[in-house]
């Protein structure tokens, strides 16, 4: 066994622990700073704190019963009256509060296949742009749900002139994303909303990431297309309020139009014998901390507060857009609303992954896409504060890998090049699941990242996901050698 990890045979002081607790973050991203362009959500140590107070009081609480802790549903119901007014809805609009994005898509996915299979659907599809969110694939292999994929146009939009074909008497619900994660564009809802009325298709809108900006976006005077439940055909919305909404980890939303489809989500069991049984959503037990946090970050913001924040978000994403289109080489994917961008190379001589590494080497923490392939930022409102100097950063990356085009050979650029390429996605897949589940063994293994004790990866999420994608790529190579000896 790992005595590192096992349970001390002797408890330990408390200060003790809190300060080693302090040094396992020793490795982690340096979000504090504004250098991580993804995953936090951070505004400054006072708020922080006055999340850690809120989360406390309800520590302890537990939502499993909504009839014993009655607090917990009193902060639930302002949450979703509060998101049903933001998104609006009328007051029929009903939900929950989740665990966080991936729990609220997956809950949908749930509910209109159980909703579908009282008209006599046994072999569910649903429609979903290749943008959206890797969580409703999750949930397709979870609830036995096909997909069919609805590709993207020449601007990188779904293409809502194909939509029509992917449906059929299968089809238990359309989605769009407001906006989609990898472009920050926003899908055409209104579109897919006129086919999914005549084909009479619920339609769910995943705004997990917009959720909590757009509406305050729009307040600010920003142009937006449609998207919430003001087009007549959608039918649910998800909504992370640990986002935008800057709550603590743990809390997102699910709403549905009317009860006629939220009671699809619901599960009962009479027959146990420790009594009746009821769950309106995955969880059983759900942490009162975060429905404490997250009702007091929107009533310490209220619609004044959001507002600022994404005037400030607005401020930084402007800004970054425009500076990535003032560099020659680069170019910004597609049509981003806000707050999110990708941005490729428009020089074939600019590796766009080689200018991520020199951008990590500069101490930014970058996000890689591929098909295109891209760099990637979720802005927030304390980015503002950095962006000059991440824009300056850039220019001096993308000058440097033009001078030496050797660059794109080496270091991550090489290996998320080839990985990014690789047509063997299955057998890409099952060799990720293979070297992932190692991380899970007893004890807690390590990644075998490189096939030996060669060397060690660099410390930090980005120096993890490096070496899985050097590793990826070995394998491809090796692969492809044996390949040509045979």
């Amino acid at each position: 066994m790992n005595t590192k990890t096992a349970l001390p045979s002797q408890g330990r002081p408390q200060a003790d622990v809190l300060a080693e607790l302090k040094t396992y973050a020793s490795d982690d991203p340096h979000y504090k700073e504004g250098r991580l362009w993804s995953l936090v959500y951070y505004l400054n140590e006072e708020y922080a704190h006055f999340l850690g107070e809120a989360y406390q009081e309800f520590s302890s609480a537990n939502g499993l019963n909504p009839t014993a802790f009655k607090s917990l549903k009193r902060f639930e119901n302002d949450i979703i009256a509060s998101v049903a007014d933001l998104l609006h809805g009328t007051p029929e609009v009903c939900g929950v509060v989740t665990s966080g994005g991936t729990e609220s898509c997956m809950l949908a996915v749930k509910t209109y296949r159980d909703l579908a299979r009282t008209r006599g659907v046994t072999r569910p599809e649903m429609v979903l742009p290749v943008t959206a969110h890797v969580a409703w694939f999750k949930a397709s292999e979870y609830f036995g749900v096909k997909v069919r994929r609805l590709p993207l146009d020449k601007n990188l939009r779904a293409d809502v002139k194909k939509l029509a074909r992917l449906c059929n008497r299968n089809t238990v619900m359309i989605l769009g994303s407001a906006p989609e994660y990898p472009h920050g564009t926003i899908d055409p809802i209104e579109a897919f909303s006129a086919i999914a009325l005549k084909r009479n298709i619920p339609l769910h809108v995943d705004a997990c990431v917009g959720g909590f900006i757009l509406p305050f976006m729009e307040m600010n005077g920003r142009p937006l297309p449609l998207w919430d439940y003001r087009v007549p055909g959608v039918t649910s919305i998800s909504a992370d309020i640990h986002k935008y909404g800057f709550a603590s980890k743990g809390a997102s939303t699910i709403t549905y139009r009317n009860l006629d489809y939220l009671k699809h989500q619901m599960f009962v069991y009479e027959d146990w014998p420790g009594g009746v049984f009821a769950s309106p959503a995955l969880l059983g037990t759900r942490p009162g901390g975060a429905y404490a946090a997250a009702w007091a970050a929107m009533q310490h913001f209220g619609k004044s507060g959001y507002r600022d924040l994404a005037q400030r978000t607005m401020q930084a994403f402007d800004q970054m857009k425009q500076g990535v289109q003032a560099i020659p080489e680069l170019y910004v994917m597609g049509d981003p609303t806000g707050p999110l961008l990708g941005y490729g190379s428009a020089d074939p001589g600019v590796n766009i992954f080689a200018v991520g590494d020199q951008m990590d080497a500069k101490g930014w923490k970058v996000n890689r896409l591929q098909r295109p392939d891209g760099l990637h930022a979720m802005i927030t409102a304390s980015h503002l504060e950095v962006m000059d100097a991440y824009l300056s950063d850039l220019q001096e990356a993308v000058a440097t890998v033009k001078a030496h085009p050797e660059l794109a050979q080496s270091g991550s650029a090489a290996t998320y090049g080839m990985m990014s390429h690789i047509p063997l996605r299955g057998m890409v897949r099952k060799k990720v699941l293979d070297m992932f589940a190692q991380m899970y063994q007893a004890g807690g293994q390590d990644m075998d990242l490189h096939g030996g004790p060669a060397h060690a990866p660099e410390p930090g999420l980005k120096g993890q996901m490096n070496a899985v994608v050097e590793r990826l790529a070995q394998w491809y190579v090796a692969r492809q050698q044996k390949k040509t000896l045979r």
